[in-house]
């Protein structure tokens, strides 16, 4: 398994937005794909950052769901728009992670 660890700096005032975009349209859409979603979160001290995790059976299927997710017409003609208007894309962070063998997330 592999997962990721994905940080997100959400502009200023939108993240109660961005976070209904996440559980009402993202998650739901990404999981129809096969994308497993461990978790999503908010920052207690941060107001801007907004993090989820996903998990991956291996790099083949990862790249797979990517180009069905992120290449779909849905992605582009109707997230990639609203997401550009929520995130700090340059403040993105993707940690890619492997779980030691005695981890509870496996």
């Amino acid at each position: 398994m592999l997962f990721e660890l994905r940080q997100y700096r959400i502009k200023d005032g939108k993240r109660d937005r961005w976070v209904k975009l996440m559980e009402e349209e993202i998650i739901p859409f990404q999981i129809s794909k096969g994308v497993v979603v461990i978790g999503s979160f908010i920052a207690e001290e941060e107001e801007d950052l907004y993090i989820w995790i996903r998990r991956f059976k291996n790099e083949a299927e990862r790249e797979r769901l990517y180009k069905e997710i992120y290449e779909s017409d849905y992605w582009v003609n109707n997230i990639t728009p609203q997401a550009d208007e929520m995130l700090d894309r340059e403040r993105m962070e993707i940690t890619r992670l492997e779980a030691t063998p005695k981890s509870v997330i496996q």
